[in-house]
């Protein structure tokens, strides 16, 4: 007898700063609907994290990076209010250009990375944590 045990939902996002900013996309869906947030989404089966904040971050922006260091694993069972969602979140690196809203995404803008704006999730707290932990570039200096 196979059991069937209950788990969380697994989700990737992307952290990518240049030049004083960081993308976002202004949600187009709820939860969050019109809020910013950082590009990700779920994991689909036999896909690799790597692949998926690849493919999240294309779909969402139109734009192409790469995963560079992992930010963290946010795991908070309270995260998202539809589920229990595991999200790992890596930085992104690429040479950028000019996004444009896409699949569930509204919009897509480089945004001041200081201050940012209210974010949906828990992406302010991930923003935050990429930059104290100096995973991050700061706010360039004038």
């Amino acid at each position: 007898m196979t059991r069937r045990y209950p788990s969380p939902s697994l989700a990737v996002d992307a952290v990518w700063i240049r030049r004083g900013r960081v993308l976002l996309v202004r949600r187009g869906r709820p939860p969050f609907r019109g809020s910013w947030a950082l590009p990700g989404g779920f994991v689909e089966i036999g896909e690799t994290v790597e692949a998926a904040v690849r493919r999240e971050l294309k779909e969402e922006t139109g734009l192409a990076g790469r995963a560079g260091r992992l930010v963290g694993v946010y795991s908070d069972p309270d995260r998202d209010p539809r589920k229990h969602t595991v999200s790992v979140v890596f930085l992104v690196h690429g040479a950028g250009g000019t996004p444009r809203g896409g699949d569930d995404a509204a919009a897509a803008e480089w945004v001041p990375l200081v201050p940012f704006p209210a974010l949906a999730f828990d992406h302010g707290r991930i923003l935050r944590d990429a930059l104290a932990r100096g995973k991050a570039p700061r706010r360039p200096r004038r």
